[in-house]
């Protein structure tokens, strides 16, 4: 008599070889978060790729013409917006330590009471408030400035991206035909077809819109903070920019960051800045992002920022840029197992049997 029968060890067997491939992810995380940056830089310039391939007779050709022109463009900014906002960057670095002193002694709330009419008693209030937490917030700008240091190392990632995604422009649907080739049965072939259609649909809108939020914040900020003559302007559009990619959270932390800069800055006008930060936000999530980004993740904002943490917990920066669209794949990948899982028990579907995934599967 056998302990186990043949159906048990098939599903235990089946559970250690996940476990396995979940541990082993989690060892090569930073070597998969950099490949997975490389697909999305590729999904990115990989409509430019397609459209000159023709006309230049090969996509060798068209990647190495998008690779200069992308050098030139990157050149020309560093060139021409790149001292300034390194010249500030500096400014903004020496400038830091006498900020923490003015908010943990209290000046802070004497200058901002004389800007606005504070009465004396608020003031005292807000000033000895601070000072008796002067050795909390020592320890938050600490650990700020870890997190800042941490995501500096990280830099190295932008000239490895571009390289590793030279081979999956040039041989990306190579890759998709042998992931094909090795499944054998037919359903599993059309569940891994149907997958990968909408990863590569979903991927590429996702990235490129992205991408234009991305510009947008940056062009209205810069425009903005330099006419409202905000200390340190161009620092805080490339922040608000770059934290654009990172959906939720992003633009909560890139708003907060020009307040405190502004008012510790002794900026006297910042309320005019909360006014343009939330009407800029309103504009941007109500008016300009529906329309570019459309329904191309379809994640509950909750969903959102539940990947945004465990992202950051998994990978630090890399993976809070990363979480959204991993979430979205999963995602992706659990509406068609779900697809397939039903025509393994009832026979194939159309369009009437289960018209909510297969409708919004291929939308």
């Amino acid at each position: 008599m056998t302990i186990f029968d043949s159906r048990t060890l098939r599903i235990l067997a089946t559970v250690l070889l996940f476990a396995l491939g979940l541990g082993f992810l989690y060892v090569a995380r930073r070597t998969l978060i950099l490949f997975l940056f490389a697909i999305f830089f590729a999904y990115l310039i990989n409509p430019a790729v397609v459209y000159l391939a023709k006309p230049l007779r090969g996509r060798g050709r068209a990647i190495a013409l998008i690779y200069l022109l992308l050098l030139t463009a990157i050149t020309l900014f560093v060139f021409y917006v790149g001292p300034r906002i390194t010249r500030q960057g500096a400014r903004l670095g020496e400038a830091m330590p006498g900020f923490m002193e003015r908010v943990s002694s209290g000046q802070i709330a004497r200058d901002l009471g004389q800007q606005h009419g504070w009465s004396f008693d608020t003031q005292t209030r807000i000033q000895e408030f601070l000072q008796s937490h002067r050795d909390e917030l020592a320890s938050l700008a600490q650990r700020v400035g870890v997190r800042a240091a941490e995501s500096a190392k990280e830099v190295w990632v932008l000239f490895l991206v571009p390289i590793l995604a030279i081979f999956f422009l040039r041989d990306g649907s190579a890759f998709n035909q042998f992931l094909i080739s090795v499944v054998q049965s037919r359903t599993q072939r059309e569940f891994l077809q149907d997958v990968l259609a909408d990863l590569n649909r979903m991927l590429a809108h996702f990235i490129r819109a992205q991408l234009m939020l991305a510009v947008f914040s940056f062009i209205a900020y810069a425009a903005m903070l330099g006419a409202l003559r905000v200390p340190y302007a161009m620092v805080l559009a490339t922040n608000g920019g770059a934290l654009e990619f990172v959906p939720v959270v992003g633009p909560l932390v890139a708003g907060a960051t020009m307040m405190v800069v502004a008012i510790l800055a002794n900026y006297s006008h910042w309320p005019f800045l909360l006014l343009f930060l939330i009407g800029w936000r309103i504009v941007l999530d109500y008016a300009i992002s529906p329309r570019v980004m459309g329904g191309s993740v379809e994640l509950h904002p909750l969903a959102a920022l539940f990947g945004i943490l465990a992202g950051g917990e998994i990978a630090g920066v890399l993976g809070v840029y990363l979480s959204i669209p991993v979430m979205a794949s999963l995602r992706i990948v659990w509406r068609r197992w779900r697809i397939y899982a039903e025509k393994r028990r009832f026979g194939p579907l159309n369009e009437y049997s289960f018209p909510h995934e297969i409708g919004r599967g291929k939308t």
